[in-house]
């Protein structure tokens, strides 16, 4: 291998790059169907860009209120053809994923009205924007909006008999995280979604489906929104912001749900026709374009690291043989200085901050202390590669991003190191 000199560089063992090098001969037959879906992800988006009329014009910057922002417009039109609905929200005001579901949530419920998951508790950061955790301040709860929930079967299955107990006369919408959050499931695929919407349509026919889309962008060749969702949303420095996008978020889906979110996120009267660009329409464009290759780079390293690790004697989810519906790998390593150890490792691999050492804290929205290893161009950016968990048990940490598969790569060889390194494992 070409690079096996430069890994030395970085302190690597020869005997993990031989098992790196050994795992990636038996998974490179993953590669072409990710290739396959990236590439047609990939005409798809250029495709709505050419059919929605995109010009340098869009862009140019806006300022203050914002109003005839072209480009910021018009790329909620490109939006909206990606994904196949009828409107859509994309901005930069929008700070990350948990602030999109949330305006998505109060945009679309009032006083009164219930919240149902048929997926199980939804993840840390929601829970407190629902008020099922933290102090309530400031939470649906807090304004007359209930929570319900139904766990899933013991196989990870939807329990169609305590969905159909559950909805009642109150709910008024249904939430469905797609990938797994911190929770120890496998993520949904889209075919699951809409088998699931379709269910609970024939329970309740006018009820709100909207769907947590976070990490799952691009992993297939269709999204929720193509199978019954009345919206999608998700964090722009998740997938769809191909790892340029600065800050943002989008809500997507029919014209009555995304209007009222944007009222919620600017004001009643307002919606949609304020919020300026501030210059981030070239970004946000150019994160579009690369989102699925970027995505699909992503998905290749998680694939990678759950045939290393899973050699290394820990259990993966997912494993190899299955198909994927998000980017994230998630491994149970049984030990919080395993997880710290791991954390530490993808921290090295860093291009920004690889000097810093990363140690589990408290953070706003969780129960526990998380670890969290990201060095990032941009902030918080987990597409980008990182990785983090809970220190609670099993210890799993959840591992996602990397801008090109050379670098998730390097990620991985790290993180085995650094575990070798410190007495944890052995080869």
């Amino acid at each position: 291998m070409i690079s096996e000199n430069i890994y030395k560089s970085f302190g690597i063992d020869e005997r993990v790059v031989e098992l790196v090098k050994k795992s990636e001969l038996k998974v490179k037959y993953r590669f072409e169907s990710i290739d396959e879906i990236a590439e047609y992800n990939t005409l798809k988006v250029v495709k709505a860009m050419q059919d929605c009329g995109v010009s340098e014009a869009c862009m140019l910057e806006t300022t203050g209120y914002g109003y005839n922002d072209v480009g910021r417009d018009r790329l909620e039109e490109v939006y909206a053809k990606i994904f196949g609905t009828e409107d859509a929200l994309v901005r930069s005001q929008i700070v990350c994923g948990t602030h999109a579901l949330a305006t998505a949530l109060f945009g679309n419920t009032r006083p009164g009205d219930e919240i149902y998951s048929p997926v199980g508790i939804p993840y840390d950061t929601l829970q407190q924007v629902l008020g099922i955790s933290g102090d309530g301040r400031g939470s649906l709860k807090e304004y007359g909006v209930s929570f319900r929930y139904t766990d899933l079967l013991p196989d990870g299955g939807f329990d169609y008999d305590g969905i159909r107990a559950s909805i009642n006369d109150k709910t008024r919408l249904v939430e469905i995280q797609r990938s797994r959050g911190y929770a120890d499931r496998r993520s949904f695929s889209v075919d699951e979604i809409g088998e699931l919407i379709s269910f609970v349509r024939s329970i309740k026919k006018d009820v709100i489906i909207m769907i947590d889309n976070c990490y799952g962008e691009y992993t297939e060749l269709i999204e929720p929104s193509q199978v019954g969702a009345d919206m999608v949303v998700g964090s722009l420095i998740k997938n769809p912001g191909g790892g340029i996008a600065p800050v943002g978020g989008y809500i997507a889906g029919t014209h009555d749900c995304v209007e009222n979110a944007a009222y919620r996120l600017t004001g009643p009267g307002l919606g949609k026709e304020l919020g300026p660009s501030l210059g981030n329409n070239r970004l946000l464009y150019q994160g579009t374009f690369l989102a699925p290759q970027v995505t699909a780079a992503a998905e290749k390293a998680a694939v990678l690291l759950s045939e290393v690790f899973e050699t290394l004697g820990f259990r993966v989810n997912p494993h190899l043989d299955e198909i994927r519906h998000d980017i994230i790998e998630s491994i149970t390593l049984g030990d919080p200085a395993k997880v710290i150890s791991f954390c530490k490792g993808i921290q090295k691999a860093a291009a920004v901050d690889s000097f810093a050492a990363p140690e589990p804290a408290p953070m706003p929205g969780y129960d526990s202390d998380i670890i969290m290893a990201a060095g990032c161009f941009i902030s918080g950016s987990s597409i980008e590669l990182s990785a983090d968990g809970p220190l609670r048990e099993p210890y799993n940490v959840f591992f996602q991003g990397g801008l090109s598969y050379a670098h998730g790569k390097l990620g991985i060889l790290m993180a085995v190191q650094q575990l070798l390194e410190d007495g944890l494992i052995t080869l």
